[in-house]
């Protein structure tokens, strides 16, 4: 069942988020990169599981991940539970391309980013909404996803998704904290309160441990609750535990997509399938 199919049968969506191999290996350890990134996809799929695939994260160039997977996942992953990531941090030409190819080669959704502006390349546009309005008016038929940051102003995150040229079908959210449910009660209100009706999926951060530089670095990106998580891990709770933690806190906030960034390539499926089982054990518990 397509993205398209899930939202409209309005049906909950788990998905992983992963980082295609840095266009930086050499010729070898790209290849190897590459096989587990297959893998990965295959098994997720085969799950029924959403696989969104990144661009350009965190400001390090990745592999274009269109001309990799549409030579080797074959008809074992179904393009239609693949969602690739495009950020405008490439020339426009090169977007606009990219655009047209993945709808060529039969992915039907695609997620239009703006991309950290403090790294990397700089962005052919201003905003991601302008390039989604150029992509819409070439390829008609592609679902196209979004961004909201619950941590900003809400009113404002809501009215980019409600605006006329927001050019969206659905959006994801900057990575959510279990630690810190107030922004996103806010945003979700928010959203209850104008009538936004785009389906949203919640960023859950799979954290593989608290060692202090790794948390250290990703704050340059996202609010990392850095004590909390010592915390957690100090009295013995899991990485995947913790990580459904957040998923619980953002169910009982009313949200209900998600998907879950920094899963290890090689066992993702794995350990997003402990993941949900640990979240399913809480709610079969909390049932009469």
């Amino acid at each position: 069942m397509s993205l398209r199919e899930t939202f409209a049968r309005d049906r909950s969506v788990i998905a992983a988020e992963l980082r295609p191999p840095r266009a930086a290996l050499d010729a070898a350890a790209g290849m190897d990169a590459w096989i587990d990134t297959y893998h990965a996809v295959r098994r997720l799929a085969r799950d029924e599981t959403f696989v969104f695939l990144t661009d350009s994260a965190v400001g390090q160039q990745e592999e274009d991940s269109l001309r990799h997977l549409s030579a080797n996942l074959g008809t074992q992953a179904p393009r239609d539970m693949v969602v690739p990531f495009l950020t405008a941090k490439h020339t426009l030409a090169h977007c606009l391309g990219y655009a047209d190819r993945a709808h060529a080669l039969g992915f039907e959704t695609l997620v239009v980013l703006g991309g950290d502006r403090h790294v990397g390349a700089p962005r052919c546009v201003e905003h991601s909404w302008e390039l989604r309005a150029q992509i819409r008016a070439r390829q008609p038929d592609l679902l196209l996803g979004g961004w909201a940051n619950p941590a900003r102003d809400p009113a404002a995150q809501v009215a980019y998704l409600l605006a006329p040229n927001a050019t969206a079908d659905f959006f994801l959210t900057q990575i959510v904290s279990h630690h810190d449910q107030a922004p996103v009660a806010r945003f979700l209100e928010e959203g209850r309160r104008r009538g936004l009706l785009l389906p949203g999926l919640f960023g859950v951060f799979y954290y593989r441990s608290a060692n202090p530089r790794t948390l250290a670095v990703l704050g340059r990106f996202l609010a990392v609750p850095a004590q909390a998580l010592a915390r957690e891990f100090e009295v013995g709770a899991t990485a995947e535990e913790i990580c459904a933690r957040t998923i619980r806190a953002l169910l009982d906030l009313g949200a209900r997509h998600f998907y879950v960034s920094n899963l290890p390539v090689g066992r993702a499926a794995q350990i997003l399938s402990g993941i949900m089982k640990r979240v399913a054990v809480r709610d079969s518990e909390a049932s009469p």
